[in-house]
């Protein structure tokens, strides 16, 4: 039975944090040690450049930061192909051509391009690039005929203009050159980790994350600093377990969920503080994250041999990807001299 591909990925501007835990990297390493998968893993640089040109620094250091973070989750280079985007010359040329058989208006369309747009406040100072940019993950994708790839349900936007790009691909050049992509979308319902402060959006820009990489001393503090029920002042005040951070990370990574109920119908009686609830939550953070922080730090120790692993799979990338474009110029007609 033929394996399926995966391609998915993160952008290089800073940590990953246990929000990219929860959201995929647990998932890629279920799917990677399933054996029903090809995985390719992108560090997406040049993505990450189309919104950070002025400050290239940014990436070049969280290069390696990202290689540890998915090394230290468990993501296997004997396994899953990590590969750094900008190394693959072949996506830019797929790109180019892509372009072609999109028009300004459908990029305009695309929802989650004029998100984007809106949450980074570009008006209509929009870097060509980033504008673009559902074409070039079509490139990224593609190139390695990924036929599933694991996005948030705010890219499913992107996945369907992928589709109709490979779909226009393979109508105008007569041939079945592109494998049509679908996406895995997290169950319903199972939305997004909070930030520390009660946001819907935990991020490094907002300040509100547990990073991978936090030492036990940084993890305590931020959890001891998150947000709960704001009117449950004392310990025999009836608490809110709705919109309180803390329940919603236990509901996530408390092994005994059992526990975490008794918790919940203790709080909304009220008798249960703050303090020896966010304790609790700390434990048992620190069970998951532990580990993942010693086995990072082991890495670490290495730095050229990460390197050596990102180098190995951008050779291997390399390979595959330019086998896919040569069978794009042959069915375009632009392989004049082959």
């Amino acid at each position: 039975m033929n394996k399926h591909v995966i391609l998915t990925g993160d952008r290089p501007t800073g940590k990953l944090h246990i929000g990219h835990y929860i959201g995929s990297l647990r998932s890629r390493v279920a799917m990677q040690n399933s054996g029903d998968y090809d995985s390719f893993i992108m560090i997406a640089d040049q993505q990450a450049l189309t919104d950070n040109a002025r400050d290239p620094e940014k990436i070049r250091k969280s290069l390696v930061e990202v290689a540890l973070d998915y090394l230290a989750v468990g993501i296997d280079p004997q396994k899953s192909t990590i590969f750094v985007q900008s190394q693959i010359p072949a996506l830019a040329e797929l790109n180019l051509y892509y372009l072609n058989l999109v028009t300004v208006s459908r990029l305009e369309r695309n929802p989650t391009v004029k998100a984007e747009i809106q949450q980074k406040n570009f008006e209509r100072s929009i870097p060509a690039g980033f504008f673009t940019y559902p074409v070039s993950q079509t490139a990224d994708i593609t190139a390695f005929k990924a036929d599933t790839v694991p996005v948030g349900d705010d890219q499913e936007p992107m996945i369907e203009q992928a589709r109709e790009i490979v779909r226009s691909f393979n109508s105008i050049y007569g041939q079945e050159v592109l494998v049509e992509p679908q996406g895995i979308f997290p169950p319903k319902g199972s939305g997004r980790l909070p930030g520390l402060d009660g946001n819907a959006k935990m991020s490094k820009s907002l300040n509100n994350a547990i990073y991978l990489s936090d030492d036990a001393d940084t993890l305590r503090k931020k959890v001891m600093s998150m947000y709960t029920d704001p009117n449950h002042i004392h310990v025999e005040d009836p608490g809110k377990v709705e919109g309180n951070t803390v329940f919603t990370y236990l509901d996530v990574f408390a092994p005994d969920q059992a526990h975490v109920a008794e918790l919940k119908q203790q709080y909304r009686a009220g008798g249960l503080g703050d303090v020896k609830l966010k304790r609790y939550l700390n434990e048992v953070l620190e069970g998951v994250l532990g580990p993942i922080r010693e086995k990072r730090a082991e890495y670490a120790k290495d730095i050229p041999a990460v390197y050596d692993i990102l180098k190995k799979g951008s050779q291997y990338a390399n390979e595959v990807a330019d086998q896919t474009l040569r069978e794009v110029r042959a069915a375009i007609g632009v392989n004049y001299f082959d």
